[in-house]
Order: structure tokens, then sequence, then C-alpha cells
């Protein structure tokens, strides 16, 4: 027997006017429209519905195969208009989330309550509606809420603590006395809790003496951990990410940073040891953050940015090394003009009367 492809196997099918509803939106046309799923509005085909942000895109809508559109309250209802059916919602971004999670169903969790295979010290304390996944090791003293699931091989070391409904992914490592807190998503393959990057000269042997690490970490509630991520311990005291925080793949946290309430931090971004985040910052990706920098509440760094200084409340910072932005930019297009104000400087010299010599005594 032919088997589907595993797109084909995970999607649904739900009409428009049902899309409507989950999304709190104002629907135009025929709701019995069938689609089973959601795409960009030059990507969709017949059965999946796409949506428009702005007028910008709207343009675009005659032409797309889509069968049915999300689109945002602000833009004119002529530039959509069409026989196919059009839902009007106030945010066209928010709404796409809603309809995409209509199609795109979570991953099984594992059975509730604890895998043949996985091993768990007797000294651990595991809510009983907890999911315990194939491979998975317990330590002794862990602590588990209700509801949360450890997926395929994760390792949980002594004395951690995992809150209510968190979900751990595949492969993910919670070093010893570290805390998650509750609601919170660690993708696969996470690291919490490894010692920091700290070494100093040993003029014995002169190579370097390796600093101990004998704090932890602590994630308030909410937070999601991108895949590959790395946090790392304090060396004293914990080092702390606020509740709400979403951290992208690929991003490095140093020892004893302390990260404020709903950041947002891109993928490969290296975040040096004791940096203070405030609430609500904005990090692209691949920014680089040099030790001990302060970063005030709604901050914002632009992508590639090397940070070496505070950044003020409300600032957005950009460039290597980073400055203001309206400051960044006019550098930039300084940096641009070079090679232009280069060659009319050589053209320039190079046209300009030879220096008068000298006379000699001959003369």
């Amino acid at each position: 027997m032919t088997s589907l492809p595993a797109t084909a196997r995970c999607r649904r099918t739900i009409t428009v006017s049902e899309i409507a509803t989950r999304v709190n939106g104002v629907l135009d046309g025929d709701g019995a429209v069938v689609v089973d799923g959601i795409n960009g509005i030059d990507e969709a085909g017949p059965r999946e519905i796409t949506f428009v942000l702005n007028r910008r895109f709207a343009k675009r809508w005659a032409r797309s195969r889509a069968a049915a559109l999300l689109v945002s309250e602000d833009v004119p209802a002529d530039d959509v208009r069409g026989p196919r059916p059009v839902i009007r919602v106030a945010d066209a971004e928010l709404a796409s989330a809603a309809a995409l999670e209509l199609f795109t169903p979570p991953p099984e969790p594992p059975d509730v309550g604890v895998h043949p295979t996985a091993w768990v010290h007797p000294e651990a304390d595991i809510a009983a509606t907890a999911r315990i996944g194939p491979q998975v090791s317990i330590d002794r003293g862990v602590r588990i809420g209700e509801g949360v699931v450890l997926y395929a091989g994760v390792v949980l070391y002594a004395d951690v603590e995992i809150g209510a409904g968190s979900v751990l992914h595949a492969g993910v490592v919670v070093r010893e006395r570290c805390v998650i807190g509750g609601g919170c998503v660690l993708a696969p393959n996470v690291s919490i809790g490894a010692d920091g990057f700290g070494y100093r000269p040993d003029p014995a042997t002169g190579g370097f003496v390796r600093m101990p690490h004998a704090g932890s970490v602590e994630l308030g509630d909410r937070v999601e951990v991108g895949a590959n991520s790395c946090i790392d311990r304090g060396k004293f005291g914990a080092t702390r990410i606020g509740d709400d925080t979403k951290i992208d793949n690929l991003v490095q946290i140093g020892h004893n940073g302390i990260i404020g309430k709903a950041c947002l931090i891109a993928g490969s971004t290296a975040i040096a040891g004791s940096v203070v985040l405030g609430d609500r910052v904005i990090v692209g990706g691949g920014v680089g953050i040099t030790d001990h920098v302060q970063i005030g509440d709604d901050a914002r760094l632009g992508a590639r940015t090397g940070l070496l200084e505070d950044v003020p409340a409300g600032e957005t910072w950009w460039g290597f090394p980073a400055s203001p932005l309206r400051h960044a930019l006019r550098q930039a297009a300084a940096v641009r003009k070079l090679p232009e104000l280069m060659t009319r400087l050589k053209d320039r010299v190079g046209t300009a009367d030879p220096p008068e010599t000298s006379r000699s005594a001959s003369d």
C-alpha cells in the first residue's frame, strides 16, 4: 500500500466560515468554501487561504490562486473586491497566526505517565498528569509539575524544577538546580545551565585555570527557547530570563545575564556574561553584546549589531560598533560614498600643477 506524504497526512479541511469565527473576523462572501491550508499570497493554491497585511500587497490578490483571503481592516474594500470570500480582521498577521494553528496540529506527545524506557530516580517528584517519553533521564530531587511534557531523550540533572504545563522537546538538557517556569517551551537540543566560559591565565602551567560556576538558571513563565540555544548558569547566583521572553534558535546567553520580561532575541545572537536587558527589549539576528552592558526597557538592537556600551531605554541602536540608529545610518551613507570621493580626489590630485622645486645655487 502507498502511504501519503507527511504533509497530506497532517492536513485538515475547514470552511472559511469556521476560520472567520476563529479569528473574530467579518466574512464577505461564501463561507461554505473549504480550504485545507494557509500560504503566502503568491504561493497559495486553490484550496488554501492567504492574507494581506496592508495595501501594498493588495494588488497581488487579483492574480493569486488562493480560495479565500484574510485582510487587515484598514485595506480599502475595493482593493480586494471579487467573487472569492474575504475575511476582514483588525490585524491580518495576528489572524494568520490563529489560522495557522487550525492547520498545524502539534506533535503527538508521549502518553500520560512514565515510558518504560525512561530512568527516574526514586527521589524525583513527578505529577500524575506529566508525560515522560522514551529514554528520558530524571535525577534525584527533580520536581515536575502537572501537565509537563518531556519528549524523547530529555535529561534533567539533580534538583531541577519544571513548572506546570511546560514542554521540553527531544534532547533538551537541564543541569543541576535550574528552574524552568510554567508554560515554557524548550525546542530540541536546548542546553540550560552549562558552565559559563570562564578562564584565567595560569602562570604555573602557561595554560588556563577553569573558573567553577556555582549558580543556576531561572526561567520565568511562558518563556520559549529555540533549538540549539544555550543559557549558561551563573558563576554566583542565577542567570535569569523574565516571563514571556522568546529566544530564537542558536542563541548564546552567558553567565549571570539578566533578561527582562517580554523580550525578543533573534537567532545567532551572542550575549556575554553579566549583561542586563530591561523589559520588552528587541534584539535582531546575529547581534553580539559584550559583557557587563546594560540595555534599558523598550530598546532595540538592529541585526548584526556589535554592542560595546550601555543603551538608554527606548532607543534603537545599530552598527559595529553600535551607535544610535540615526547616527549609524549617516555613517553607513558616508561609507557608501567613499569610493566616489576617493576617485574624485585622485582625479583632482592627478591634474594639479606639480609643486615648485627649490632652485640650485648655480641658477
